[in-house]
């Protein structure tokens, strides 16, 4: 490695170090979950998620504090966080972790392939090497589905019928974060001749590059956005709406959270349904359960979010088709 790398990987392991407490007493007989979000820890929206899955799982008798020990570390879109924070919880012995992101369960797997896993938000599972296949997982990994790729055409299809003027559209990812990008990104270049738009690159690492990629889209006026599942543009999301506000840049997310907190559209799952979901699993485990033998869970219900205050800003008109859809509006 040449000296910045060395940096970087010292840097992460100051950093997993100084996160994590020292093992804490556990009551006896009590079972150990860790649990290793991609979020950052002081976004609320991850709170949320993180709140329901422990809710459910006290439902479900495993109330921390009494028979429950949660360690919990949060890399925050950090890649360089995976993997030191990774064996940081491996070291605790945990009965099973919660993997919030691909980033953070490829790095559990690297590390383990005893410990059962269940993951939530990974979008290729299959195609990330987590599982054999969606009905027998195989191996000590199993979880949540967040998105499928057929949905990428969804978005470019309310982002044409809500901003019929864009002609050029970017699908903002960080490949670091969104390593199985092109599962995406293949069903969008086979359809963009069907709604007659253009790409434009937009892979971004930093605050800079995503003020470029907005500020390309914005001139001419006929640029449009959607941003990808990714655990570092969920910490970056407030930058983006900010900036594609500002630039009038219209643009679908892909939680409905970002439409409410002033993105134009959204459409996807409900996350805190998926943590909530991932709760029975986990307390499987902790009775006996194999992920080998726990299907893959893949979406069902998607729900729509429109910013009607964001639309007018935009001067755009939100069409009928798309008000009688929506699960929400935010006005």
């Amino acid at each position: 490695m040449n000296k910045r790398q060395t940096l970087r990987s010292l840097m992460a392991l100051g950093l997993a170090a100084s996160a994590l407490p020292a093992r804490t007493q556990a009551p006896p007989g009590a079972r150990r979950v860790g649990i290793l979000m991609g979020y950052a820890e002081n976004d609320p929206e991850a709170q949320l998620r993180l709140a329901a899955f422990k809710q459910r799982l006290a439902a479900l008798g495993w109330v921390e504090g009494r028979n429950l020990t949660l360690d919990l570390l949060w890399t925050a879109g950090d890649v360089d966080r995976a993997t030191p924070f990774a064996k940081q919880l491996l070291a605790l012995k945990p009965d099973v972790i919660l993997s919030n992101t691909t980033p953070n369960t490829t790095a559990l797997q690297r590390e383990t392939s005893t410990i059962p896993i269940v993951f939530t938000a990974v979008s290729d599972p299959i195609g990330s090497g987590f599982v054999k296949t969606l009905a027998r997982p195989g191996g000590n990994i199993t979880g949540f589905i967040n998105l499928e790729a057929s949905l990428i055409e969804k978005w470019l299809e309310l982002l044409k019928e809500i901003a019929p003027r864009v002609k050029r559209v970017a699908v903002m990812y960080n490949p670091k974060t969104a390593p199985y990008a092109d599962y995406y990104l293949k069903r969008f270049n086979a359809v963009t001749s069907k709604f007659g738009v253009t790409t434009i690159p937009a892979t971004v690492s930093n605050a800079a590059d995503i003020e470029k990629v907005i500020t390309t889209l914005a001139r001419p006026a006929d640029g449009g956005l959607i941003m990808l599942t990714d655990s570092f543009m969920t910490v970056q999301r407030k930058a983006v709406i900010e900036l594609a506000a500002r630039h009038k840049v219209p643009a679908i997310y892909y939680v409905g959270a970002m439409a409410a907190e002033g993105g134009l559209i959204a459409y996807g799952i409900n996350y805190v349904d998926m943590f909530r979901n991932a709760a029975p699993y986990v307390d499987r485990i902790l009775r006996g359960a194999k992920p080998a033998d726990l299907p893959v869970q893949q979406p069902i219900l998607y729900e729509l979010v429109v910013n009607l205050k964001t639309a007018k800003a935009l001067g755009l008109k939100v069409p009928h088709s798309i008000l009688v859809r929506a699960e929400r509006v935010i006005e």
